[in-house]
């Protein structure tokens, strides 16, 4: 298992050093009191784990695992810090590992046999995100899919994720995410807030098995998807290519017409969703619609009345309804 290890104290590198060669099963490959020379040197060697201190001067430890996640996603940082243990647990909750300083062996020993002991992940199911009504992940075989149960860290982290999903396949830049999500904190603490949750939430997605990635770029994150699929897009194109309304082709329409749980991100207060909101509703509205009037032409009057009744539900002041 090759390693790199970062700490802009000499001595701090030389003691911990010492440690993994007394342990074994380690190869380190570098020692960088720079945390930018480490970041070259890992994306040269791709090692399978990172020591890290947390607090450096200029650039620390967070961002710097931030940009070695986005870089090479199958490395595992520790982080090496003098924190308390009472602030350290809260971010072993999120399984990032912590070792405080100065190090112990029987503490260190643990986490190279914990990670030694770390099997290939399982085969990638098929995944699919709902936005729809409320922010979910879906996983499984299309026949048996089940709701992944997601524990955000924070609020920020769950409506940054909501905001990067929102705007896929597109970079934001990181002063807009801070002026979104901590318009009240300074940038300093702001930039780390956000490196801090940018983190948390690709260890969270790694954990539950979504493979979406967090493009990180020197202005700002971009959201890729990749092979994970997304309800509301699905739902478009499903709209765009089904065939037109007849006796046959109902059951299409109908299904379509199901998908839509509810309004987009409606269990949320995010007033940035609100126009795809409204957007994506007018388009259901229409579709039902179309099918109500369907209804009513073939004199289907108990199937058009609970369907206006839906409509009404979502659009109370339409008075043609």
């Amino acid at each position: 298992m090759k390693a790199i290890l970062v700490d802009d104290e000499r001595l701090a590198l030389s003691h911990l050093e010492l440690l993994l060669r007394e342990i074994g099963g380690v190869e380190i490959v570098g020692q960088y009191q720079d945390p930018r020379q480490a970041l070259e040197a890992a994306l040269a060697h791709k090692p399978d784990v990172v020591f890290l201190d947390v607090e450096m001067p200029e650039i620390s430890g967070i961002e710097v695992a931030e940009k070695l996640q986005s870089a090479l996603p199958d490395v595992r940082i520790i982080f090496v810090t003098a924190y308390d243990e009472y602030a350290v647990k809260a971010f072993e909750l999120h399984a990032l590992d912590y070792i405080l300083k100065p190090p112990r062996q029987e503490r260190l020993t643990k986490t190279i046999q914990r990670l030694m002991g770390q099997r290939p992940a399982a085969p990638q199911l098929s995944v699919r995100i709902r936005s729809f009504q409320s922010l979910q992940i879906e996983s499984g075989p299309p026949e048996a899919s089940q709701i992944v149960e997601v524990r955000w860290r924070t609020n920020k982290a769950q409506e940054l994720f909501a905001y990067l999903l929102h705007h896929r396949g597109k970079a934001v830049r990181k002063d807009v995410l801070l002026d979104l999500l901590w318009p009240d904190v300074d940038w300093k603490k702001g930039f780390t807030q956000l490196y801090t949750t940018v983190y948390q939430i690709r260890k969270m997605l790694t954990a539950a098995g979504v493979d979406v990635a967090i493009k990180s770029y020197e202005e700002g994150y971009l959201l890729d998807l990749q092979q994970v699929r997304l309800d509301v897009d699905e739902w478009e194109s499903g709209l765009r290519k089904a065939p037109p309304l007849t006796e046959a082709n109902l059951p299409i329409h109908i299904s379509l017409l199901e998908e839509y749980r509810g309004d987009y991100l409606a269990d949320y207060d995010y007033l940035w969703a609100e126009n795809e909101r409204q957007r994506l509703r007018t388009i259901w509205t229409q579709h039902a619609m179309q099918i109500g009037d369907y209804f009513v032409s073939n004199r289907d009057y108990m199937n058009a009345i609970g369907l206006y009744h839906r409509i009404q539900r979502i659009h109370p002041y339409m008075e043609n309804i």
